[in-house]
């Protein structure tokens, strides 16, 4: 049976276990499907990022992470312990948070559990800061996905620099990466990402997952092809940019260098106000500050 996804609510919430504290939790073995993952070791690498971030939220992650062993039935009544966690709906909500961004489940995992958990108490700063941070990590981990793929399209290595290109000139109007350096005064040393806002990045990325996709969904298997679907999709996405009325990319002023908003998130550690109850996750009661 197809496991309803987070997204409709229901699908999560028909897991909800009770523990001897008399609070709600989560079996992490029974919420890894719901977020697309096949892979365990992959889920749990996700979860361990989010006990990262809860620490780094000022909530101790003892109260929302239990470590616990799950009994699995094998072949001739052999019974096998693996590693699973009792989770509170805060640690679901971060897991989702650091899950992986590209997807789908993942994508509306966020957007459930984002009316269904407080968020940060974080000043408009820090929370641009924030955005801008996470959109320029997803970028970069696009980039390697849009690489590989395009290797696999048959772009050869030397002429990457090429195929990137091409996908700028689409997204740009005709310019490449040097041409946008010099329009908005980036200087030659900087990496073009890590001067864009996080509008720009979002446009940046969703071209980049599009041609991944595209190259993918059609098969192809020429450098040449490859190089020209690239700058197609740049340019629908500019298109597309274009017809909601939104700034075009090479109009959108640089931004400060992304090493400085890791200065200054690095600088503020905010703390993630939760209900008493949320804040008590897995030991069932008020935590007190």
């Amino acid at each position: 049976m197809t496991k309803m996804p987070i997204s409709s609510g229901s699908g999560f919430e028909s897991l909800r276990q009770t523990n001897d504290f008399g609070a709600e939790y989560w079996s992490a073995r029974a919420l890894q499907p719901l977020l697309g993952y096949s892979q365990w070791r992959r889920f749990e690498q996700a979860i361990e990022r989010a006990m990262s971030s809860c620490e780094a939220s000022g909530n101790a992650a003892g109260h929302h992470f239990a470590g616990v062993g799950k009994p699995i039935s094998g072949g001739k009544g052999a019974v096998q312990i693996v590693n699973d966690y009792q989770l509170s709906r805060f640690a679901c909500y971060l897991i989702a948070q650091n899950g992986d961004p590209r997807k789908h489940e993942i994508a509306l995992a966020q957007q459930y559990f984002a009316v269904q958990t407080r968020r940060q108490e974080l000043s408009e700063q820090a929370a641009a800061d924030a955005e801008r941070l996470e959109l320029r990590r997803q970028t970069a981990e696009e980039f390697k996905a849009l690489s590989g793929a395009a290797q696999d399209a048959g772009v050869q290595s030397k002429m990457f620099g090429v195929f990137h290109d091409a996908g700028y000139k689409g997204l740009y109007g005709g310019r490449g990466r040097e041409a946008i350096k010099r329009r908005k005064s980036i200087p030659d040393k900087d990496n073009l990402l890590d001067r864009m806002n996080a509008t720009e990045l979002a446009a940046n990325q969703f071209r980049m997952t599009q041609t991944r996709d595209k190259l993918g969904r059609e098969s192809i298997r020429s450098q040449s092809q490859a190089i020209q679907t690239h700058e197609q999709v740049g340019k629908e996405v500019r298109d597309a940019i274009k017809r909601i009325g939104g700034t075009l990319p090479e109009n959108i002023p640089a931004a400060e260098h992304i090493k400085e908003v890791e200065k200054r998130i690095k600088n503020h550690k905010p703390r993630l106000k939760l209900d008493p109850r949320d804040a008590g996750g897995l030991l069932g009661g008020e935590v007190q500050e």
